[in-house]
């Protein structure tokens, strides 16, 4: 298979996380994405994978591949994108961090968490609280992630923000600690990463949209060079090697 040019947003969420629009349903979220020309997007919502495969579906009818993860908080209240080719190994590592995940959400504070189908109907609404953090370390998010039988991409969440990244949570990235990149918000670019964040320097520095509205999905794109849009190509291409790339 040839190397392509595939426009990309790795970081959106949909109206399964309380602070995400209502009108961020997974269906929506792919048309908005195909009219904004991008061919992959990453499904990412906070501590929860339950419409990523209603996003996948919807992607597949229109044109747009879908990458299905979750934004994991850690113990320290640290945001890790985690993500899985396999849906398996996504629903499995759900299934971890949910045994980690206590409360109950609060619709009246926090916002509903519903759970939609590829065309727009309310399946449900999840109870759990997504919004808080797990009892799971950055360590043990990231291990996790590796027990998995399939490849599995580790990203560091908007590192240059003062809450819920692994900076502003620890004032570190751990020495040894696995990933595959970090991000940034679209503020700062690779440069200022390295210069304000000297540990930032050890990974490949990309940008996500972070998006919980329509509006904001494609406002970061990634513009990667590779055969398609499943994770051991984007491990490549993150890392450059067999002629694959990625541009910010």
């Amino acid at each position: 298979m040839a190397l392509r040019r595939i426009r990309a947003d790795l970081h959106i969420h949909t109206c399964l996380s309380p602070c995400a629009g209502l009108d961020m349903s997974p269906r929506a979220v792919v048309l908005e994405a195909a009219r904004k020309g991008l061919e992959l997007i990453g499904v990412c919502d906070h501590n929860s994978a339950e419409n990523v495969l209603a996003a996948k579906k919807a992607g597949r009818e229109h044109g747009v591949t879908v990458l299905g993860g979750m934004e994991v908080a850690s113990s320290e209240e640290a945001h890790i994108l985690v993500f899985f080719d396999r849906d398996d190994d996504l629903l499995r590592f759900q299934e971890t961090v949910y045994r980690h995940l206590d409360g109950v959400n609060d619709e009246k504070a926090f916002g509903q968490q519903v759970i939609a189908d590829e065309q727009d109907g309310v399946t449900g609404f999840c109870s759990r609280l997504l919004i808080g953090a797990t009892s799971l370390t950055v360590e043990q998010i990231v291990a996790a992630a590796r027990a998995s039988a399939g490849e599995s991409l580790v990203i560091a969440a908007h590192v240059d923000r003062e809450v819920y990244s692994i900076i502003g949570q620890l004032g570190f990235i751990p020495e040894e600690l696995d990933l595959d990149a970090v991000e940034t918000t679209r503020r700062i670019d690779r440069g200022e990463a390295n210069r304000r964040f000297p540990d930032c320097r050890r990974y490949p520095v990309i940008t996500g949209s972070d998006a919980h509205q329509p509006e904001d999905i494609g406002s970061s794109v990634l513009c990667f060079t590779m055969q398609d849009g499943t994770v051991g190509e984007i491990k490549k291409a993150l890392a450059g090697t067999d002629g694959r790339a990625v541009d910010c």
